[in-house]
């Protein structure tokens, strides 16, 4: 379980590229971005399909793949959708509580237990996010941004109702993504027909963010989070989530791109010290260590 949380988070880190790489890509619009991207996260899928074929298995239920597709596109249309209708620091915020979402919602799942480290990490990985996000501008909600508030909170919700519903077949390959990912670029590119206009990127770095965003945050990243939250310990994983916006303010201080602070050292308190309370049982306790491991055998063999 250990191994599986440690892949799962590897698509956080991968996460924290996306801002540097997203401005780097220029100004292509962000629905002809998310079908681009998509795209080439699909090829990543069908590459690791030639290295390691999938295993044949029983049919895929239809339920997987309205998950699976609502997740990964819905998430993302919803996200583009509170930020043309919503100041993007309130509306960022309101997007990132999934982490907490799953947490809480881990609760809810078979052979899982929630205790109060879990639900303290996360609201200390939720305090460090908010610093942050909102970074010297303070947070003010106002009405008529309203509608902008409600679809990032559909966001959040559509993120960890994937994330928590993809535990519950873990049966069910991580090549599945490919697909998933397919759909997505395929629904992205409908809407950026009706809603974008066409802006390419421009110059070779240009392409090759656009390249690196569809091979790490927006591709492999979503492969290993299925497996993370499948096969991993899902309240560590959402706690330690909260770590992206901070790996990629860091990101974005060692290219020059942002300057260092106290708010950044405060933020990286927090979200560590959220990171290592949710982990207390994985890191500390032996016999939880033993039971987990017991649990995910009961789980395989099932």
């Amino acid at each position: 379980m250990a191994r599986a949380t440690l892949i799962g988070f590897t698509a956080v880190a991968m996460w924290a590229l996306l801002a540097m790489l997203t401005a780097a890509s220029g100004t292509v619009p962000p629905f002809q971005l998310s079908a681009m991207t998509f795209a080439i996260g699909t090829l990543v899928g069908l590459a690791m399909r030639i290295v390691q074929p999938a295993p044949k298995g029983p049919k895929i239920p239809l339920q997987v793949w309205i998950v699976g597709i609502g997740g990964l596109f819905g998430y993302h249309f919803f996200y583009f959708t509170a930020l043309r209708a919503a100041p993007a620091v309130e509306a960022s915020l309101i997007a990132y509580l999934w982490p907490l979402l799953i947490v809480l919602g881990s609760a809810l799942m078979p052979g899982e237990k929630l205790r109060w480290f879990h639900i303290a990490g996360a609201l200390l990985g939720l305090a460090g996010t908010a610093l942050i996000v909102t970074k010297d501008s303070g947070v003010g909600f106002e009405a008529q941004y309203s509608f902008g508030y409600l679809m990032a909170a559909v966001c959040a919700v559509l993120w960890s109702a994937y994330s928590l519903l993809s535990r519950r077949f873990p049966a069910v390959p991580t090549s599945v993504v490919t697909w998933y990912c397919l759909a997505t670029a395929i629904l992205s590119l409908v809407c950026h027909l009706l809603l974008e206009d066409t802006v390419w990127p421009q110059g070779t770095t240009q392409w090759l963010a656009v390249l690196g965003l569809g091979l790490m945050p927006v591709g492999a990243a979503f492969y290993t989070w299925d497996y993370g939250v499948k096969h991993g310990n899902i309240q560590v994983l959402g706690a330690a989530s909260y770590a992206a916006p901070l790996l990629s303010t860091l990101v974005l201080i060692a290219v020059g791109a942002a300057e260092p602070s106290g708010r950044i050292l405060a933020a990286c308190l927090a979200i560590t010290g959220g990171a290592v309370l949710a982990s207390k049982s994985m890191l500390f306790d032996r016999n939880a260590r033993t039971a987990l491991t017991s649990t995910e055998a009961k789980e395989t063999s099932l």
